[in-house]
């Protein structure tokens, strides 16, 4: 059994109510939840001419290989309405694999841990809310050590709690 930390994203539609069956979703396809961070408010990062997103990070565990759980995250994703249209563009949903136990896994199709973790704030502050003592396989640091590198200066505003 593996354990996998996957982000999700959105800023189209009732967000926290496409995380909540984002969530029904992986829990049906992907495995059991151990837990989840509070939702967090971002501006948008990237292409930055667009609504503020939602965040959240969920701990889920698995016993899907990586390649098999990002087939489920972009079936999960297709089925809810995704549309990859412009890059970091507007989105109904986005679930991102951050990481996946201690995994380092580069594939033309999936990088583990996510490539960009380290610098988003958006993805490291409701991280490290669920999983602080975690420490990046290739970077050697903790979430908090990584927060405190980063240069991502936009605002994370936690804004529910979630069960």
């Amino acid at each position: 059994m593996a354990v996998a930390y996957l982000l999700l994203g959105g800023n189209q539609g009732e967000t926290q109510n496409t995380f909540i069956r984002t969530i029904e979703l992986i829990k049906l396809r992907i495995g059991a939840i151990k837990t989840q961070s509070s939702i967090y408010k971002t501006a948008a990062w990237g292409n930055t001419n667009q609504p503020d997103f939602l965040n959240q990070v969920i701990e889920v565990n698995t016993l899907l290989h990586p390649n098999h759980l990002l087939n489920q995250i972009l079936s999960i994703e297709l089925e809810l309405g995704r549309k990859r249209d412009i890059l970091w563009g507007q989105r109904i949903i986005d679930i991102d694999i951050l990481f996946y136990d201690a995994l380092i896994y580069d594939s033309i199709e999936l990088t583990i841990p996510h490539k960009y973790l380290h610098t988003r704030m958006f993805a490291l502050i409701p991280l490290h809310e669920i999983a602080p003592q975690l420490v990046h396989p290739i970077l050697q640091k903790n979430i908090k050590a990584l927060i405190e590198a980063c240069d991502d200066k936009l605002a994370v505003t936690k804004i529910s709690k979630t069960d």
